[in-house]
C-alpha cells in the first residue's frame, strides 16, 4: 500500500462525502478509491469511515485522523512548492475552469502559450457557463466574469471588460441611432438571458428592454446584431473583431462605462501552490489592463468604473 495516495484517498473521500466525487477529482476509478480506504483502515486497525446506504459518516477517530491528515498533505504541498518556485520547471497538474466563449477566444490560446513554457506541466482545462463548485469538482483555479458571490474562494482580479451596446450599421440607417439610455425602449434588443431575466443593467438602472430574441449565448446574439436584428449589449472580448471590422457600431459610448471584473478564483490555502500563482501572473500580464482586445477600440481611455 501508498500510504500517501491512501491517505490522500480518504481526505478527498471525507472532504466531499463521496467515493464517486473523490474519484473523480483524483482521475481514479470508485473501486480504487474504496480500495484505498480500506487498506488505511487495516493499516492502521481502526475503522475511519462508517458506511451506510444513504451517506458516509467519520468515526470519531476519523475526525482526529482527518485533522492530521489534511495537516500533512498540506505540509507537503508547501514544501513540493517551495522546492518547485526554486526550479526552472513547473510540474504537476493544473486544473482549470473557464467560461465557453471568453474561454475560447482569450483563455485556451494563453493555457496553450504557458505550457510550451512549462513542458513539464499537465493541463485539464474545461469550458462552460456553469459555476462550478471547485472543491466538489476538484478544480485547482476557475476564471469568472461579473460579480462574485461572498464565498469561502479566494478571488485575484486579473483584468476587466467594457460592456458595450452596439448594432449594425444597417439596423442603424433603418431604425437610426439612440440619442440616450432612455430610447432604448423604443428599439429592438437583443437580450441575454441569466438568471432568469433578461434585464440590462446600464448607467446605475435595471431597463426593461424588448426585442425579437433572447438567449443565453453571447455568440449567438453577436450573430444576430451583425443580421441587423436588433441593439446588442455585449462584453467587449466577444464583439472586438466585430467592432473592428465595422460589422458592428458601438452606441453611447459617452455614458459612463459599466466594467465587469475578471478574476482568477481558488480555494483558500495557506500557501498558494506556484502552479497556480505563476499561471495567474502569466494570464494579467497577457491580458494587461485595459485588456487587450479593447486596445484599438478607441475604448482604452475611457475612464474605467
Amino acid at each position: 500500500m501508498n500510504l500517501l495516495e491512501a491517505m490522500t484517498a480518504f481526505v478527498r473521500v471525507a472532504e466531499l462525502d463521496s467515493y464517486t466525487r473523490a474519484a473523480e477529482s483524483l482521475d481514479l476509478s470508485r473501486t480504487r478509491v474504496s480500495r484505498l480506504v480500506m487498506q488505511l483502515e487495516a493499516h492502521l486497525g481502526v475503522r475511519l469511515i462508517q458506511r451506510s446506504t444513504r451517506r458516509l459518516h467519520l468515526t470519531e477517530v476519523g475526525e482526529r485522523y482527518l485533522a492530521r491528515a489534511q495537516g500533512i498533505l498540506q505540509a507537503l504541498e508547501e514544501a513540493e512548492t517551495e522546492v518547485v518556485q526554486g526550479a526552472s520547471e513547473i510540474r504537476g497538474r493544473l486544473r482549470v475552469n473557464g467560461p465557453m466563449s471568453f474561454g475560447t477566444r482569450h483563455l485556451a490560446p494563453l493555457v496553450v502559450r504557458f505550457m510550451v513554457e512549462q513542458p513539464a506541466l499537465e493541463v485539464r482545462l474545461d469550458l462552460n457557463d456553469r459555476r462550478v463548485d471547485l472543491l466538489e469538482e476538484g478544480y485547482d483555479l476557475a476564471i469568472r466574469i461579473g460579480e462574485l458571490p461572498d464565498s469561502s474562494l479566494v478571488a485575484r482580479r486579473l483584468t476587466r471588460c467594457r460592456l458595450l451596446l452596439c448594432a449594425s450599421p444597417s439596423y442603424l440607417v433603418k431604425h437610426g441611432e439612440p440619442k440616450n439610455l432612455e430610447a432604448l425602449a423604443e428599439h429592438r434588443c437583443l437580450r441575454y438571458r441569466t438568471g432568469g431575466s433578461t434585464d440590462w443593467q446600464l448607467g446605475g438602472h435595471r431597463l426593461a428592454v424588448q426585442g425579437p430574441l433572447d438567449s443565453n449565448n453571447g455568440d449567438v446574439l453577436t450573430l444576430a446584431a451583425e443580421a441587423g436584428l436588433g441593439i446588442a449589449h455585449q462584453p467587449s472580448f466577444l464583439i472586438t473583431e466585430s467592432i473592428r471590422s465595422g460589422r458592428l457600431v458601438p452606441l453611447l459610448t459617452e455614458e459612463a462605462p459599466v466594467n465587469l471584473g475578471i478574476h482568477g478564483v481558488f480555494p483558500a490555502r495557506h500557501h498558494l501552490p506556484a502552479k497556480i500563482e505563476l499561471f495567474l501572473d502569466f494570464l494579467a500580464e497577457a491580458w494587461g489592463d485595459p485588456p487587450a482586445w479593447e486596445r484599438d477600440m478607441g475604448l482604452s481611455q475611457i475612464t474605467q468604473q
